[in-house]
């Protein structure tokens, strides 16, 4: 029989530790019958630093709880993105609303040249370099929504290779071709 009082140190995994970022609150008001109802509105972005971010909005009567329940959110809509070293593999977009935003590579030592919903966005997901641009609305949810959705559009050349059942030399010999073949000019 089994000793209750003992745990299993090798099935019990601690919880990884998350990267959470506030990109904004804000107080919000709903109009009732008796007047004017406060609230407060959160929005976080979670990430791991090793390739997940997620981000969530939440609402709550104080501040601790709004952002608790975006922390959640996020936390549940977390996805995985594929990048390169510290860098992502190439140029995306992503729109999300009338949001839309650019993320290029960089060299190393660049760091992050971004907006603060952008910003936070890639250092959740732990990525130290790369260049973006934000266009249209620059509404914090949507914002931060279409980064997500532009990283997670990235492809490592692993990736592309192993959906078109190809070995990854067929695109380096490629590329290498291209190069050769191109005139001076």
């Amino acid at each position: 029989m089994r000793d209750i009082t003992t745990v299993d140190t090798e099935t019990v995994q601690p919880e990884p530790e998350l990267i959470e970022r506030v990109i904004n609150i804000k107080r919000i008001s709903k109009v009732m019958k008796g007047g004017k109802r406060m609230r407060i509105s959160a929005t976080v972005v979670v990430g791991d630093g090793k390739g997940q971010v997620g981000v969530g909005h939440g609402k709550a009567v104080e501040v601790a709880a709004a952002v608790r329940k975006a922390a959640v959110q996020a936390q549940k809509q977390m996805v995985k993105i594929a990048f390169r070293g510290h860098t992502i593999p190439h140029e995306t977009w992503g729109k999300f609303g009338a949001s839309k935003v650019l993320v290029k590579p960089a060299a190393p030592g660049t760091g992050l040249i971004a907006c603060p919903q952008v910003r936070a966005v890639l250092e959740a997901a732990g990525l130290s370099d790369a260049l973006s641009k934000a266009f249209g609305s620059r509404n914090h949810y949507n914002t931060a929504k279409a980064t997500i959705l532009a990283l997670q559009k990235l492809r490592t050349i692993d990736m592309t290779a192993q959906a078109r059942n190809k070995p990854i030399r067929h695109f380096v010999e490629r590329r290498q071709n291209e190069k050769v073949e191109s005139p001076a000019g």
